[in-house]
């Protein structure tokens, strides 16, 4: 069967559900009610998305959608304009063609040459292809210094303070303390998201999941107050469980002006401190467990497959011990996959869909989530229990940063932390071969207290769940997912910049 023959089998299929979903029938039974002229726009957009034509296909959904509001057909009118916005979203990311992403590398890299341009674009660059076309990667430019390690210390590209970013990996503040949880620094602040008025629909329901920190170990006496339009709260505010959010579906009938939304929260984090653990005494693991088995299992971006339990094996090589598999993998993931910018966005919304893990296991590219994605498989195809925890870091600076680390779980002792992305930072800079070394060492096993907790892993359910192909993003909620009704244009991609966090120290 060529693809041809398969676009077509398609394109058929798309109207057949759309027919099944909702179509009258016609009175004629042996015969299939005639596609309007939406149905068959949408039909071929399907088509074109599955023939890797993305930019034809959200040309094509965008005409549906136009074509379905105008007959007032508004459940049709909102699919066909979530599937233009997964067709945007999925090569969004990449807007450059060959001679453009050239031109980035040159500007960027000086001195670059015409051989390691051509090694880069093809062998090592994120692309996608869209109408027979490659493009590449906004970031082509910036991950080839971040592989290159010599050349991004050369520029000084990142201008860290690192002496600042290193104050709790260097730090001799915590010998003798009794861990694991040690020296808490209490937080209070602001999360704020603002809409503008005229970003807003003029009607229909605003459907926002807002992030709330949530109790873990290491994060305590959780508390948000002060938060916006209560009377539009349908579930939460939710701070324990898997992650913290609070739910609001808000008319946009009811909003005057700009669209305003906040919480206070004040929260106390933990410095871990692992580093002395004695693998001995690591217990055994109950495999029947709840917990257990959740975070052993292959999830939506933490993917175990035949490949990377293969891969894991050959990690450990002989080892048994969780903890010091957990440790080989950690090094591994430092020496192997140097962190660079990915495209989170086309990789949430493909079909087929692409897990972060295996996107970094099999390109070599990822950032602080993929990382500690690809950490966590390794683990899970072992028997270890591991995941990604998300939320922000105010270690690089004192204004939160989005962020991702990971964990794993050891029976007598609890869940252990790296972060293997802020490891890597020391490579970035130029400092001695000692420091660099009891930097990368404090990471493996501990982490500091200069963090914000939304999620426990990636994937986190949410009640009521997230819409499928509404929300961008899905894996992580460190920013609202901001879902309209009647909006034709992306709100929730759009407007994330409206979101922020403000911080401070309470001594």
């Amino acid at each position: 069967m060529n693809s041809h023959t398969v676009t077509a089998l398609l394109a058929v299929s798309a109207l057949l559900v759309f027919f099944a979903a909702g179509c009258t029938a016609a009175t004629d039974e042996s015969k299939a009610p005639a596609a309007s002229p939406a149905d068959e726009a949408y039909a071929l957009g399907v088509a074109g998305y599955a023939d890797a034509s993305y930019r034809t296909a959200e040309e094509r959904f965008a005409e549906a959608y136009a074509l379905y509001a105008d007959a007032g057909d508004t459940e049709k009118a909102r699919t066909a304009r979530d599937a233009m916005f997964r067709a945007n979203r999925t090569y969004m990311e990449f807007p450059f063609d060959a001679a453009a992403a050239e031109a980035a590398l040159r500007e960027r890299v000086p001195g670059i040459t015409d051989e390691d341009i051509a090694d880069w674009l093809e062998n090592r660059a994120q692309t996608i292809v869209s109408e027979n076309e490659t493009l590449y990667f906004y970031d082509v430019a910036g991950n080839y210094l971040y592989a290159h390690t010599d050349e991004m210390q050369k520029q000084n590209v990142r201008n860290l303070d690192f002496d600042y970013v290193a104050r709790y990996a260097w730090s001799e503040n915590r010998a003798g303390a009794a861990g694991p949880y040690v020296n808490p620094v209490h937080y209070t602040g602001v999360e704020r998201l603002e809409i503008p008025h005229e970003a807003l629909p003029s009607s229909g329901v605003i459907k926002i999941w807002f992030p709330l920190p949530v109790e873990t170990d290491s994060q305590r006496n959780v508390t948000v107050t002060n938060l916006s339009c209560p009377d539009f709260i349908v579930a939460g505010p939710f701070t324990t469980g898997a992650i913290g959010y609070v739910y609001y579906e808000i008319p946009a009938g009811a909003v005057n002006g700009d669209l305003v939304l906040s919480a206070e929260i004040d929260f106390v984090s933990y410095e871990q401190i692992f580093d002395d653990i004695d693998p001995v005494l690591v217990g055994e693991y109950n495999t029947t467990d709840p917990e257990y088995l959740l975070y052993t299992k292959s999830e939506r971006n933490i993917e175990l497959t035949d490949a990377v339990r293969e891969k894991a094996k050959e990690i450990v090589g002989n080892e048994t011990n969780p903890h010091l598999q957990a440790q080989m993998i950690y090094r591994y993931i430092i020496e192997t996959y140097p962190y660079s910018h990915v495209p989170h966005i086309s990789l949430d919304a493909r079909e087929p869909k692409v897990a972060e893990s295996t996107h970094m296991f099999e390109t070599g590219h990822g950032d602080c989530g993929t990382q500690s994605m690809l950490f966590a498989a390794f683990c899970r195809s072992l028997g270890i229990p591991a995941r990604a925890t998300g939320g922000y870091q105010m270690l690089l600076a004192e204004t939160p940063g989005a962020h991702f680390w990971a964990e794993y779980y050891l029976p007598g002792y609890g869940w252990v932390p790296n972060d293997v992305t802020v490891a890597e930072a020391a490579d970035w800079v130029v400092i001695s071969d000692e420091k660099r070394s009891a930097f990368k060492d404090y990471y493996a096993a501990n982490l500091d207290p200069a963090r914000l907790v939304i999620q426990k892993n990636v994937d986190a359910p949410m009640d009521p769940a997230l819409l499928e192909d509404a929300v961008i993003f899905r894996l992580v909620r460190q920013y609202p997912a901001i879902v309209p009704d009647t909006a034709d244009y992306d709100l929730d991609l759009f407007w994330q910049e409206g979101f922020s966090i403000s911080l401070a120290v309470v001594e």
